[in-house]
């Protein structure tokens, strides 16, 4: 059972950090704003980067240690009238809590993981929850659906995308599901490739049980895999940066991957077009530098915790010292 407790999610930020890891009495009421005018989902678009992401991270994990557990991808993309196209996954992350039965999502980083793919196209709204099950067990579990049906309302359209893997995919076309070179469509809400199988489902909101929903695939990317590889900082730091995004309004957060080691870089404009102040969060390191005519200064700055170090920083600037 995957335990989905989000709040509100019409912004998307305030909904996130309403998340998976709060009891369901926490939630608060329904924005009373009302839903846009859209007609039930008649199917799911997924994104090649968006599927080869679910196809590779989940067969990734099954080789892992905790390969038994459940895990999970929160999507983001866009709602049409009568579709959704997954445009970005958030994986469940290294500190979510996760057991052969549910699996709860660091609510935060999953936030601010949102906030910095909205940076790029502020259209993207949370779709669904992708999440595994051990076994056969290819439907939501009826744990499922009682948090679903206080969830969906929070979303556009009161309707979410619901997708559960499986690793028990038959063989197709001859060929064993050990050895498939390319994924299948056996039926039209399921995919499959080699023994892994996602099954894709649609509810809204006073609907009593969820109803299959088509899945196809077109051309795109995931805009959020690039942020996978440093998800495990983006954890270490999430309720930092997530305060520091709240504050600063026009900071940005990018992933440097021309580092010897992918690392997230701050970047807090300076007041009267004067440059940035940048900070580098890598694993167990935190580099300030300011940025003046395309020429990066490092600071000497030393201040693990993040959102204090960029204040220190700015105070010492402000005050000419």
């Amino acid at each position: 059972m995957l335990s989905r407790l989000l709040g509100p999610a019409i912004d998307l930020l305030r909904g996130l950090r309403q998340s998976w890891l709060r009891p369901r009495k926490a939630l608060r009421p329904a924005d009373p704003t009302p839903a846009p005018s859209l007609a039930p989902l008649e199917r799911v678009r997924l994104t090649d980067g968006v599927g080869r992401t679910l196809f590779e991270q989940y067969r990734s994990h099954r080789s892992a240690a905790r390969g038994e557990h459940e895990t999970g991808w929160l999507l983001l993309g866009l709602r049409d009238r009568s579709e959704a196209v997954a445009l970005a996954t958030l994986p469940a992350g290294a500190n979510c809590d996760a057991g052969v039965a549910h699996v709860r999502f660091n609510s935060t980083a999953q936030a601010v993981g949102g906030r910095i793919v909205r940076q790029g196209d502020k259209r993207l709204t949370i779709l669904g929850v992708v999440h595994t099950h051990p076994g056969s067990l290819r439907h939501p579990s009826d744990g499922d659906l009682r948090g679903d049906r206080d969830w969906v309302q929070h979303l556009r359209g009161r309707e979410g995308v619901f997708a559960i893997g499986t690793a028990d995919a038959a063989s197709h076309a001859g060929t064993s599901p050990a050895t498939a070179l390319f994924a299948s469509r056996p039926l039209p809400h399921v995919h499959c490739l080699g023994k892994l199988r996602f099954s894709w489902y649609a509810l809204r909101q006073g609907e009593s049980s969820y109803r299959s929903l088509p899945v196809e695939l077109t051309i795109g990317p995931d805009l959020a895999r690039d942020l996978h590889a440093v998800w495990a900082v983006l954890e270490a730091h999430a309720d930092r940066i997530d305060r520091l995004m709240e504050q600063q309004a026009n900071m940005r957060v990018e992933v440097a991957a021309e580092q010897s080691s992918p690392a997230l870089v701050l970047i807090v404009p300076l007041a009267g077009n004067d440059g940035s102040l940048r900070v580098l969060l890598g694993t167990g390191e935190v580099r300030y530098m300011l940025e003046r005519k395309g020429e990066l200064l490092e600071t000497g700055h030393h201040e693990d915790l993040v959102d204090r170090g960029v204040y220190l920083l700015l105070a010492q600037l402000a005050s000419g010292v």
